[in-house]
This record gives C-alpha cells, sequence and structure tokens, in this order.
C-alpha cells in the first residue's frame, strides 16, 4: 500500500512538471496605476531620422606617427655645446656656412670677409658709418671705398697697397690725423680722394692720376701741403681745400684744372702770375671757370692782372 502511494505521488509530480504553461492572457489592472497606456509616447526605433548635415562636425584624425619623445633630459649635451659655440647672423645662418645664393662675399687679403660687416655691390664696398678705427681689408677688386663717418685715426701704408685697382678713397668725417707717406703714391689707379672733415696736418704725396681731391676742413695750414704738390697731376679737375687755415694758394696749377674752392682761410695776397702768364698776354685759361676766395682778408681789386686771363672773375672781396 505503501508503494502505491509512492508510485501515484510520482506520477503527480511527473504530469505537472511536464504540463505546458497556460496560455490564457493576463490582463493588467490599469486602474491600479491611474495612466492610460494609450497616453504613453512610446518611442519607436524604427522610423527613419533626418539628420541636420550643417550641425555634423567633421575632424580629420592625424595619422599616428612612431617617433621616440625625446625629453629635455635626453638631448646630448654635445649638441647643446656646439649650438651655443656657434654665433648666428642677423638672417639666422652661420657665418661658417654658406650664405643666401646670389650673394657673392669676395675674400679679402686678410682671410675676412668685410663684406659681412659692410655692403658690398659689384666692386664698391660701403663702410658707412661703422664705428671704424682703422680701415677694414678690402678685397683686391674693390675700384671704389667708402669709409665715411667713423672713428679711423691714421692711415697706414699697408691699408690700400694691394688694390692696384681703387680709383675712388672717400673718408670724409673721421679723425685723420696722419697718413703715412707711401699710403696713396704706389696705387696707379687712384683718380677720386676725399679726406673732408677730418684732422689732417700734412698732406701725403699723391699719385699724379688724381682728378678729385677735396681735403676741405683739415688743418693743413702753412705747412700742410708740398711745394708744387699738384703741378704734374695733368688730369686733375676739381680741387678743394675750404677751411685749411693756408696762407697762400698752392701754385703751379695744372692745366685741367676747373674748379679752385679756397674759401676760408688766410690768403692775403694773389701774385700776378697765379693763374695767368704774364710774359703771354694772349694766354687764356678757358678751363678754370670756378675760383673761389671768399672768407679770405684778400682785395681782389689790388691785383686785377691776376686773372685777367680766367673766364669768370674769381667770387670774393673786391673793396
Amino acid at each position: 500500500m505503501k508503494t502505491f502511494a509512492n508510485v501515484f505521488l510520482g506520477l503527480f509530480i511527473l504530469k505537472a512538471v511536464i504540463a505546458p504553461p497556460p496560455s490564457e492572457t493576463v490582463n493588467y489592472d490599469t486602474d491600479t496605476y491611474e495612466v492610460d497606456l494609450e497616453d504613453l509616447d512610446i518611442y519607436d526605433y524604427n522610423e527613419n531620422i533626418s539628420v541636420d548635415q550643417g550641425e555634423i562636425e567633421i575632424g580629420t584624425v592625424l595619422p599616428v606617427v612612431n617617433r621616440p619623445i625625446i625629453s629635455p633630459e635626453q638631448i646630448p649635451e654635445e649638441a647643446e655645446e656646439e649650438e651655443e659655440s656657434t654665433p648666428k647672423l642677423i638672417d639666422g645662418s652661420s657665418p661658417q656656412g654658406p650664405l643666401s645664393p646670389g650673394v657673392l662675399v669676395p675674400e679679402t687679403s686678410g682671410g675676412v670677409s668685410t663684406c659681412i660687416l659692410c655692403t658690398c655691390i659689384a666692386t664698391t664696398v660701403y663702410c658707412d658709418d661703422h664705428n671704424l678705427d682703422s680701415v677694414p681689408p678690402l678685397p683686391r677688386t674693390t675700384t671704389h671705398a667708402y669709409l665715411r663717418f667713423n672713428k679711423i685715426s691714421r692711415i697706414s701704408k699697408t691699408d690700400f697697397s694691394h688694390l692696384n685697382k681703387l680709383q675712388k678713397i672717400d673718408l670724409t668725417s673721421n679723425i685723420i690725423a696722419e697718413i703715412d707717406e707711401d699710403a696713396f703714391r704706389t696705387l696707379p689707379s687712384l683718380n677720386e680722394l676725399i679726406l673732408r672733415d677730418n684732422r689732417l696736418r700734412q698732406l701725403p704725396e699723391l699719385p699724379n692720376t688724381m682728378t678729385v681731391i677735396d681735403l676741405s676742413h683739415n688743418r693743413l695750414g702753412r705747412k700742410g701741403l708740398k711745394n708744387e704738390a699738384f703741378k704734374d697731376m695733368n688730369d686733375l679737375h676739381l680741387l678743394y681745400l675750404v677751411d685749411n687755415n693756408l696762407d697762400h694758394i698752392p701754385i703751379p696749377l695744372p692745366e685741367s684744372l676747373q674748379a679752385l674752392h679756397l674759401q676760408d682761410n688766410n690768403i692775403q695776397e694773389m701774385h700776378e702770375d697765379t693763374f695767368c702768364n704774364m710774359k703771354d698776354y694772349s694766354y687764356s685759361r678757358r678751363s678754370l671757370e670756378d675760383v673761389r676766395l671768399d672768407g679770405n682778408p684778400i682785395n681782389l681789386s689790388k691785383t686785377p692782372q691776376a686773372f685777367m686771363c680766367l673766364p669768370r672773375i674769381p667770387i670774393g672781396r673786391l673793396i
């Protein structure tokens, strides 16, 4: 009997396990929640969503580059020392390296390129207002040298000795008080020398190739010019000796002379043969048209025959 009861209980449990779930619809009691299911806003994920293209932000992702990151501590000390020891020019380049393409830097006799400090255009060198106290080494091909407004006090015989093509030297507004005797004499092509506004007391010998000489505003005085200093300069056109405390006109003067400026000196007399040939009254000196003697204590009216051969009367005091 007990066995039969166990069998019956097992069959009942088995039937309950294998029985299908009830198929009846479950009805929710909506009255309990006070919310109508039809009023709920249920999102439909199947709807097509329109996107405003103007609101889309498109970015570009940089490609990943596998490079080592070097921290400041990992920089080699040798590279830092090399960078600090290498001077840089204004444009950031190194003076030891090549300059910009197309810029020619002629080497000088001293091995230093003056054109880095100064301006070189073709064969002309401009070193104006560079606070120089001496003449810098110039390229051998230099034909015109401008060294104005510096502090050069002396001209050595070696400053220009290697410049056989040098035609013009302009040393205006320096403090030159001394020039070696052979500083200019051996220059075969020199024809223009400008030494205005210096402290020169003695003019050295110049080559006979000179065409323009300007020594105005110096301190030549009575003994600053050699006897017959300009006699053999057959191509001399302009001679300017303004404000030098001269007490005489430097004669003889070459026939080629066109302008003679002697203003603001101490010239008190003029000889009859200073400009003219008193032995030949037909002599005419037509080239010398510009003679300036104003600012001197000389009375030109006392020696009218001294300038009768000139095309124009000299400018100066007549009474």
